[in-house]
C-alpha cells in the first residue's frame, strides 16, 4: 500500500474469511478489503479496473497451476512464491504462459539477500573443492530447507566433485548429502535461533564463508515489489528473481 503506483485490491484465503486484510497484517488502519474464500470472485472484481493486475500466489504447490490459469483468464500476470514447487509444475506453467503470452515470475525465494548468497555460492564453486552448507532455524519444519536444497542444486552438475576425502562416509554427524556431487548440509534447530544459511568453502590454506540471516519476514517485501514491477512487462514465464538483479 505504501509502494509507488501500487495498491492492494483483493485478498484470498481459506482462513480469516471476512476479516479485513489490513487488520490481519497489523497495519495502522483497516483497508476495507475483506478476505474472501473465492479466487474467481476476487479476480472478476479486480478485472473491471483498467490498471495492470498482478496476482501474488502464496499458496500450496498442488493448486498453483490452476490458480495461475484462472489469473490468466482474467488478464492478470502472476508472481509465484511457492518454495517447494516441483520443476515439472514449473515446466507446465512455462508452456501454458508461452501459449497465452502471459507473464509469470516464479520465485523460489523473494529475499534479495538469499538470491545474492546463491549467486556468490555458484561463483565460489568453481574455485573450491570442499563445501558444506550449515543452516539454523528456530523450528524443525521442512529440513533441509528449500534454500539449502536450492544452493546444493545450483552448485551441482558443474563438473565439480566436492569433499572427496570423505565422500563415502556414512557417519551421520557429517550431515546429509544432497545430490550426486558430495554437497553436505547440516541443519541446526533451536528455539530462539535466527533463520540463517551459511555456505563454507575451503581450499589449500583458506576457508571462504558466505552467510545470510533473516531477522524478519519483511525481508521478502523488496523482492516482492521488484517482482511485481518486472512481471507486468513479461509475456512468458521467468524462473528466479535473480534474472532482474
Amino acid at each position: 500500500m505504501k509502494a509507488r503506483g501500487m495498491e492492494v485490491a483483493g485478498a484470498v484465503d481459506t482462513q480469516f474469511v471476512g476479516q479485513d486484510i489490513g487488520k490481519i497484517c497489523d497495519m495502522e488502519e483497516d483497508l476495507e478489503i475483506p478476505i474472501i474464500n473465492d479466487l474467481t470472485m476476487v479476480l472478476g472484481s479486480i478485472s473491471q479496473s483498467k490498471a495492470n493486475g498482478v496476482v501474488v500466489h502464496l499458496t500450496e504447490p498442488s493448486t498453483i497451476y490452476d490458480d495461475v490459469k484462472q489469473a490468466t483468464a482474467f488478464g492478470m500476470k502472476s508472481v509465484v512464491y511457492v518454495p517447494k514447487l516441483q520443476l515439472d509444475t514449473v515446466s507446465a506453467l512455462s508452456m501454458f504462459c508461452e501459449k497465452a503470452s502471459m507473464g509469470c515470475l516464479v520465485a523460489p525465494t523473494l529475499s534479495i539477500g538469499s538470491v545474492l548468497l546463491q549467486q556468490a555460492a555458484i561463483s565460489a564453486s568453481f574455485h573450491y573443492s570442499n563445501v558444506e552448507i550449515v543452516e539454523s532455524r528456530p523450528n524443525a519444519s521442512d529440513l533441509p530447507t528449500p534454500d539449502a536444497v536450492q544452493i546444493a542444486n545450483n552448485i551441482s552438475d558443474l563438473g565439480q566433485l566436492y569433499n572427496r576425502e570423505d565422500l563415502e562416509t556414512d557417519v551421520k554427524a557429517r550431515g546429509q548429502v544432497l545430490g550426486d556431487d558430495g554437497v553436505r548440509v547440516h541443519s541446526l534447530v533451536l528455539p530462539g535461533l535466527t533463520s540463517s544459511t551459511s555456505v563454507h568453502f575451503s581450499g589449500p590454506g583458506e576457508v571462504y564463508t558466505i552467510k545470510h540471516d533473516i531477522t524478519n519476514v519483511q525481508c521478502l517485501m523488496p523482492g516482492l515489489l521488484l517482482a511485481i514491477r518486472k512481471v507486468v512487462r513479461l509475456k512468458n514465464l521467468v524462473y528466479g528473481l535473480e534474472k532482474f538483479l
